[in-house]
């Protein structure tokens, strides 16, 4: 089997069936096997194999992301945090204020707390994508993303290879979530009771799935990119294994 596919699916199996710690187990296992059968064979690089570079840099970004997906889609995930908290639609926001002033503030919230509902519902999808942009990962990307000297490297890379994967998987799921969280409902109340007021000049039309899809997407970079940040600085002692020191203290140097 091709060692990157291979891995792959342990990623995959990892991030999709266990928790944070017991991924980091098997993931250091597999790296270990890989890099004990291929270390004789890598050109070295400062005491670093290929294998080690590429291995450490999977395993960095297997737990950010995984941390990631965990953080946001926990209840309020999105709702309790101000950097990813779904808002009104843009063009739903000019009517927002009236409808609270006109005591409707119960409905708003209800509404506001669906869209972020249905975004945590989704991410849970975000795994198995992930997982196979990292089984591609080539020790090319991984020495750009290392030594780019660019703090969001590894987040624009899997902005790259998993945007239109993680829109068509998120899709449907949040067109499902927002059925069961009855926005359809609140948006139609919303719309209605502003198209009845006489300030209401035109009537506002929002792809809510598009919408939410598209947010929930952003939210889970901006975790992503904080998950890559902390590693790249080893904030709170992020490099947490002699594998992940190893390589991103190599890396420090280079920079």
């Amino acid at each position: 089997m091709n060692k990157n596919i291979g891995l792959g699916l342990i990623l995959l199996a990892g991030m999709t069936g266990s928790g944070l710690e017991s991924q980091g187990q098997i993931l250091k296992k597999i790296l270990k096997t890989s890099s004990d059968q291929q270390n004789t064979k890598a050109p070295k690089q400062n005491n670093l194999s290929n294998t080690e570079i590429n291995s450490g840099l999977k395993q960095a970004l297997s737990n950010g992301l995984t941390s990631s997906i965990n953080t946001l889609s926990a209840k309020n995930g999105f709702l309790g945090d101000a950097a990813v908290k779904i808002l009104m639609p843009p063009e739903a926001q000019k009517i927002e204020k009236t409808l609270r002033s006109v005591g409707m503030g119960k409905i708003c919230d209800q509404f506001i707390s669906s869209l972020n509902g249905a975004a945590e519902t989704a991410v849970k999808e975000a795994a198995p994508v992930f997982a196979n942009s990292l089984s591609k990962m080539t020790i090319t990307d991984a020495y750009n993303i290392l030594l780019s000297g660019q703090q969001d490297a590894a987040t624009t890379f899997f902005k790259t290879t998993t945007t239109p994967d993680l829109t068509s998987k998120f899709s449907p799921i949040v067109e499902s979530a927002l059925g069961k969280n009855n926005v359809s409902t609140y948006w139609t109340q919303l719309t209605s009771a502003y198209n009845s007021l006489p300030l209401a000049f035109s009537k506002v039309n929002t792809d809510l799935n598009a919408y939410v899809t598209q947010k929930a997407i952003d939210g889970l970079f901006v975790k992503v990119a904080e998950q890559e940040l902390k590693i790249r600085g080893n904030l709170g002692g992020s490099r947490t294994t002699p594998l992940l020191q190893k390589v991103f203290g190599w890396a420090d140097k280079q920079n």
